[in-house]
């Protein structure tokens, strides 16, 4: 049965994370494209339940919003936050390693704008009987694509000790994985694991109390792991991060906020090369073809206020960086 928080509309559950920030740092890839002459394309690749997109919607009359977004749930409680706008907005379901695609078949040359609010959404969360959440029992799901894919509970149950065991080290960052994985391989040759509290007791059951203590819930890191393993989110921030810096017009701009250090070293990661000149150490001159074509906008990441945690905690673990398109070759 469908809690009861499922039930209000987008824009009573949801407080979008840092959303003046992001609308600041995009405003001037925006500005630019309108001073041109050309109304501005903004591409939100997380589109959760739209409070982002509404935002730079009603601050930008001459702008063009793209939403993109794998679950279908978030379409249409999207959809119906941002109905007002609706001649202005193209809502695709794809994941956001398809944006040059998207961008593309919709007839648009490029864009001037890119939002990423990485991980789980308020709306996975709240929707209890997804799985995303080890707090409420649920079937182990943890898919944001409903219709496609193994569950986590496939993972948990078929792959094999190994396998499980990299997966929650790396993608969790959990020090206790050997003990975890090799109490799933036990738990399931008795019964096989499908809800979120069995899997939860699991963990319990070989994690030090102390650690538990000093170091939150339990199950949260190997659930983080899990999840990022069901929906390849790693794999797909690698090419999305390079695939929405490159369609960028002149002046336009990439904004990521992420909750995890893996997240955010990915997008480090290319935000640092995209900025960084090409020409060889100790070259006297810098010619054109080796000057960068991305400016960093913010120097390290950027976090909450205590104000913006007060008021959202789910923002607590945000980090953002932006980078602008200064220069393009032919």
């Amino acid at each position: 049965m469908p809690n009861q928080d499922s039930q209000r509309p987008a824009s009573e559950r949801h407080v979008p994370v840092l959303l003046d920030r992001c609308v600041n740092l995009l405003a001037p890839g925006i500005e630019r494209a309108n001073a041109d002459g050309r109304r501005a394309v903004v591409v939100d690749c997380t589109l959760g339940m739209g409070g982002h997109s509404e935002a730079i919607l009603q601050r930008f009359d001459n702008l063009h919003l793209i939403g993109l977004d794998r679950d279908e749930q978030a379409h249409q409680l999207a959809g119906a936050r941002l109905k007002p706008f609706e001649d202005r907005v193209d809502l695709v379901h794809a994941v956001y390693d398809e944006i040059s695609d998207v961008v593309e078949d919709l007839g648009f040359p490029g864009i001037d704008g890119v939002l990423f609010d990485l991980g789980v959404s308020s709306l996975q969360l709240d929707e209890r009987e997804r799985g995303f959440a080890y707090s409420y029992n649920a079937p182990l799901d943890m898919r944001m694509d409903t219709s496609v894919g193994p569950t986590a509970e496939d993972l948990v149950n078929d792959l094999d000790r190994e396998r499980l065991l990299r997966i929650i080290r790396q993608w969790g960052e959990e020090k206790f994985a050997g003990r975890i994985s090799t109490a799933i391989v036990e738990a399931r040759a008795t019964e096989r694991i499908t809800t979120t509290a069995q899997l939860v007791e699991v963990i319990r059951s070989v994690v030090p109390a102390a650690a538990a203590r000093t170091s939150g819930h339990p199950a949260k890191r190997t659930f983080q792991a899990l999840r990022i393993a069901v929906n390849e989110e790693l794999d797909v921030l690698e090419r999305a991060i390079p695939a929405s810096m490159s369609s960028l017009h002149v002046g336009g701009r990439v904004v990521v906020m992420s909750y995890h250090s893996l997240e955010d070293k990915i997008t480090k990661r290319h935000f640092v090369k995209g900025s960084t000149s090409s020409a060889p150490p100790g070259f006297p001159v810098e010619l054109e073809e080796h000057k960068p074509e991305f400016k960093v906008l913010t120097k390290g990441t950027e976090k909450p206020t205590e104000a913006e945690i007060a008021e959202n905690p789910r923002a607590a673990s945000a980090r953002l960086r932006a980078v602008e398109r200064v220069l393009k070759r032919s």
